[in-house]
């Protein structure tokens, strides 16, 4: 929720760190009770990395996937493919060539394709989540040769989204998070910009969630 966003109806949205909020019904999913509501990020990353192993098809038992990065996507993205029953490899700098059915890469930072495309089989496909400022230099030709496929992918509708949800809610999977009071909003944000939390910070405005 931005700060000053619009909805369609022209009314404004009042961010993120509202106490309260007002919304069509069309844009809420049910929580269910196992999930505990610090688990709030599988709302974002959750369905940002789902939606896209489902979505392509890299959501079959037996498959081997690879994630690039780590991070609050990355973390969801091995979490959700193992749930599926695939077989996967996080990805740094290598891997065997040609030994991956699909990727999904999480990366946001100016990388290069190559060495990613060359990691997929006949068929694979290349993900991409992780959004880099600049434009990436595509090879068009190893794609052409064993009809390899990249593509892109955000979140998904709300259907997806429940769905999501539901599955997270079967498997016992949550993100890893910090949960943090608002005092500490600040500190929050200058660690994001270092990268500085594993995976994702959930903001406890109310201090409901506190356990002490």
């Amino acid at each position: 929720m931005t700060h000053n966003g619009v909805y369609t109806d022209g009314t404004p949205t009042y961010g993120g760190y509202s106490d309260i909020m007002v919304t069509n019904e069309h844009y809420v999913v049910h929580w269910p009770e196992n999930l505990p509501m610090e688990a709030a990020p599988l709302l974002c990353a959750g369905i940002t990395t789902y939606s896209p192993l489902r979505y392509f098809g890299l959501d079959k038992p037996g498959m081997h996937i690879g994630v690039v990065g780590l991070g609050g996507l990355g973390h969801m993205a091995v979490k959700f493919a193992k749930a599926f029953g695939t077989k996967v490899t996080v990805i740094s700098t290598s891997g065997a060539s040609g030994s991956l059915d699909g990727i999904i890469n999480t990366v946001s930072a100016i990388h290069t394709l190559l060495p990613l495309i060359n990691l997929l089989k006949t068929h694979g496909k290349l993900v991409m989540v992780g959004a880099p400022e600049k434009p990436l230099e595509l090879p068009v030709f190893p794609l052409l040769l064993r009809r390899k496929l990249v593509a892109g992918s955000a979140i998904g509708r709300m259907k997806e989204t429940q769905e999501m949800v539901d599955f997270a809610a079967k498997h016992n999977i949550t993100p890893d998070v910090e949960v943090v009071p608002m005092d500490y909003v600040n500190t929050a944000l200058e660690r994001l910009l270092k990268s500085d939390v594993k995976y994702r910070f959930v903001l406890d405005i109310g201090n409901t969630l506190n356990k002490n």
